[in-house]
């Protein structure tokens, strides 16, 4: 498997991920979940079982989906982790915009969260690319 990390301060070197834990977007994505942890503290109680529930869920599937994918002895299961991954993001983005418009959320948190989740989406499409083996597309000027 040709999954690899780019570290900063690595000047674009890359080296291989030794553990999803190497993985910068496994490392993005606990971040996330955390973040999202603490925002649904404040939501009201009601929401334990709805909302807040399904918040948590989908943030903590992130990393997990990443780390079981890596864990998995080919390249063909990882790809599909990945997918996972990103399908909880989608979920995740669609329960951010509802809570705000449920005014559960300020927007100004929401669109740091939601900042963060493009961001993973964007890591999650280099990191297939890389595990894949496939070239970026190429770019039309």
């Amino acid at each position: 498997m040709s999954d690899k990390i780019l570290n900063p301060g690595d000047a674009g070197r890359s080296k291989p991920a030794q553990s999803y834990r190497d993985l910068l977007v496994w490392q993005k994505s606990m971040v996330l979940a955390k973040d999202i942890y603490k925002i649904t503290a404040v939501f009201p109680a009601e929401e334990k079982f709805g909302l807040i529930s399904q918040m948590r869920r989908a943030a903590v599937s992130v990393p997990s989906n990443i780390a079981e994918g890596q864990a998995r002895n080919t390249t063909g299961e990882f790809v599909q982790f990945i997918s996972h991954a990103e399908g909880s993001l989608a979920e995740l983005d669609t329960q951010l915009t509802l809570a705000c418009e449920l005014n559960f959320l300020p927007t100004e948190k929401a669109g740091l969260s939601l900042d963060a989740v493009a961001e993973l989406r964007r890591m999650l499409n280099g990191l297939r690319r890389s595990v894949a083996g496939q070239s970026p597309p190429a770019r039309h000027s």
